[in-house]
């Protein structure tokens, strides 16, 4: 392991991939983090350190740039999310499947020292256990999405059993942002809801009103993904996915939230195809696991996020 370590992000334009990148820079400097993404929208996203324009399915580039930059670590964001992976599943396995093995290989080639691949609450089904979901469980996906994330579980279980990569991973809940817009899952009414807040005091909810789903601020996300890449080796003891946790509501939860700062805020109900993803994912979730074994705790509940949230959407509507 290098003294100094050169950090590839792939998909680091996405919900996760903008703050996680500014929290890596923040940690091993500009010139050690290499933001990567088939496209970003975001100019000054673009300037504020390296950024490489990267399909994470071509291997060769991707084999290409970590030579260039002596790359030690992969954070790989990319995939395409729920919603949109069952409107075109075999497109988001492709892409979901290959770059994640792009990934591995490389890794395993030029023994990189750590390897971190997302994962999700996705990779539950119907017959998990709904309420406190264990780490070990019925993992029965429904989704392209939940079946390519369940796969990559084990991949990187594989890559670790076989070649010694150092792969870790997590199983979001949803989660929410203030800095990105939603993209495309499932959980994204929690986002969304905000924007509708704040524009006209009216939100039409794509689940049902009592749609429990674990839900996590992106603060929290950022520290859980961070304190698990930075554990000894020897504390990660899941090779999967660990289980990780910290709020869970309902869209009326939520609502009632809000309506504390935004009291004439109205919510109306539409579930669509969406709500049946919904349904098939865990009310809560029990990351013990993660807590014994390399010390995960939360910050944010659900009125410090609302609050927080809320603050910072303000400023970004008064600056447009």
């Amino acid at each position: 392991m290098t003294t100094k370590e050169n950090i590839l992000v792939i998909g680091a334009c996405g919900q996760l991939g903008t703050e996680l990148t500014v929290a890596l820079r923040n940690i091993y400097g500009e010139h050690h983090v290499v933001a990567t993404d088939i496209h970003c929208a975001d100019p000054a996203f673009k300037e504020q350190g390296i950024f490489e324009e990267l399909n994470a399915m071509d291997g060769k580039k991707m084999a290409d740039l970590v030579n260039k930059y002596q790359i030690t670590q992969i954070y790989h964001l990319a995939a395409m999310l729920s919603a949109k992976g069952e409107q075109n599943p075999l497109f988001a396995w492709k892409l979901n499947m290959e770059s994640l093995l792009n990934v591995l290989e490389i890794a395993r080639e030029k023994q990189l020292s750590k390897i971190y691949f997302p994962s999700s609450i996705g990779v539950f089904g119907f017959d998990t256990p709904k309420q406190n979901t264990p780490q070990q469980t019925i993992i029965n996906p429904t989704t392209v999405y939940g079946i390519s994330k369940q796969a990559g579980e084990h991949w990187c279980n594989y890559y670790f059993d076989k070649f010694g990569v150092d792969a870790r991973c997590l199983r979001y809940p949803g989660l929410i942002s203030y800095n990105t817009l939603p993209g495309g899952g499932t959980t994204d009414y929690a986002v969304d809801i905000f924007y509708k807040a704040l524009e006209n005091n009216a939100y039409e909810c794509f689940l049902s009103e009592d749609t429990y789903l674990p839900m996590m601020y992106m603060p929290d996300a950022v520290k859980g993904t961070l304190d698990l890449m930075h554990a000894p080796a020897n504390q990660i003891k899941t090779r999967t996915g660990y289980n990780l946790a910290a709020i869970s509501f309902s869209p009326k939860e939520i609502t009632q939230a809000i309506q504390q700062h935004i009291p004439a805020f109205t919510i109306s109900y539409k579930p669509d195809g969406r709500q049946q993803i919904a349904d098939s994912w865990p009310d809560s979730i029990d990351d013990t696991q993660a807590r014994q074994d390399w010390g995960w705790q939360h910050q944010y509940n659900l009125a410090t996020m609302v609050e927080d949230m809320l603050v910072n959407l303000k400023k970004k509507v008064v600056l447009a």
